[in-house]
């Protein structure tokens, strides 16, 4: 049966191993995202002609991609790969392009810790909740995820197809002995697959809008997850505030990302993602959105998936 949120998760202070208790969520009558976005617009309009940049593209008007069939051996999106690469140096620049991400952490951890101390049934409060497990984060980046995990004591892998990423990864590990011990990698998921590795928990946070093909990537997944192991993803919604906040503010208002970081089209419902990862074999059991208040500049962890959310999935056992 599919959960969402637990209210214990619903509020996330920014550290990177926040307390899954006494959280409340923010004032209801705090204005909503997409007034602060219009706020930000007319304010970027009355200020000078010459600064505005250049009109957001219109939404697509037909399908959207599919996330099934094929026989494509690999998910890879080349154009994806080298739009990242692009902005590899900038990885831990906390006022860089992936400042949303490091506002965004300490809340996906709080949701992670959470989920995964339930499934292995491990004490949340404890210094090492994670210990003793083998854990994956597919797409790592320069290990802005991977890091806290390790520290969680996890023993953690970290793989990403651009490898000025694993080299920007590895050396931010290596200065710090509780995350030297992270082994990273410049490979895929798929590649992995054929190398029969499997882990305790796949992890893949804000990566599967990226790929070539999604139903390929989830399956990929699950194969590096042991039976009854967890699996988590986190996404963008492909819908109308998602496009509103996540593209046109974030890239062409606020420009907290480049300008075509993401393309709506290539945007997983949650209905697709729950889909794709049933075909997968991995049953999905809980669902949460992230909600950014402009006003205290914190995300939240919340029961609106209607533009960022996350999924925790387990690993059907294997029938003998």
């Amino acid at each position: 049966m599919l959960r969402r949120v637990a209210p214990s998760l619903r509020r996330a202070p920014a550290s990177s191993t926040p307390p899954l208790c006494g959280a409340r969520l923010p004032d209801p009558v705090s204005p909503s995202p997409l007034a602060q976005w219009r706020r930000c617009a007319s304010a970027a309009a009355s200020a000078s002609s010459s600064s505005l940049p250049p009109p957001p593209p219109s939404p697509p008007q037909g399908p959207p991609r599919q996330g099934g069939g094929g026989s494509s051996a690999s998910s890879l999106n080349p154009a994806e790969v080298a739009k990242f690469a692009a902005i590899a140096d900038t990885w831990w620049g906390s006022q860089g392009p992936f400042k949303p991400l490091h506002l965004m952490n300490p809340t996906r951890l709080s949701f992670i810790r959470s989920t995964l101390c339930r499934h292995f049934r491990r004490d949340p409060y404890s210094a090492k909740p994670l210990e003793g497990l083998k854990v994956i984060d597919v797409g790592c980046g320069g290990g802005i995820l991977s890091e806290p995990l390790a520290r969680m004591g996890a023993t953690v892998t970290g793989i990403d197809a651009v490898d000025k990423n694993i080299k920007i990864a590895h050396i931010h590990a290596a200065s710090d002995p509780t995350t030297a011990s992270i082994e990273y990698c410049c490979t895929t998921a798929e590649d992995l697959v054929k190398e029969n590795k499997q882990f305790d928990a796949v992890i893949s946070l804000e990566v599967i809008e990226h790929v070539a093909n999604p139903l390929e990537f989830c399956k990929s997944l699950s194969a590096l997850t042991v039976p009854n192991g967890a699996t988590v993803i986190s996404t963008i919604n492909r819908s109308m505030r998602a496009y509103a906040t996540a593209i046109v503010a974030a890239e062409y208002i606020l420009r907290w990302l480049p300008i075509g970081t993401h393309e709506w089209s290539k945007l997983v419902t949650p209905e697709e993602l729950v889909l794709a990862l049933q075909r997968a074999s991995i049953s999905v059991q809980e669902m949460a959105g992230f909600i950014y208040n402009p006003l205290t500049r914190e995300w939240s962890v919340s029961d609106d998936i209607s533009i960022n959310y996350i999924a925790y999935g387990v690993k059907k056992r294997e029938t003998p």
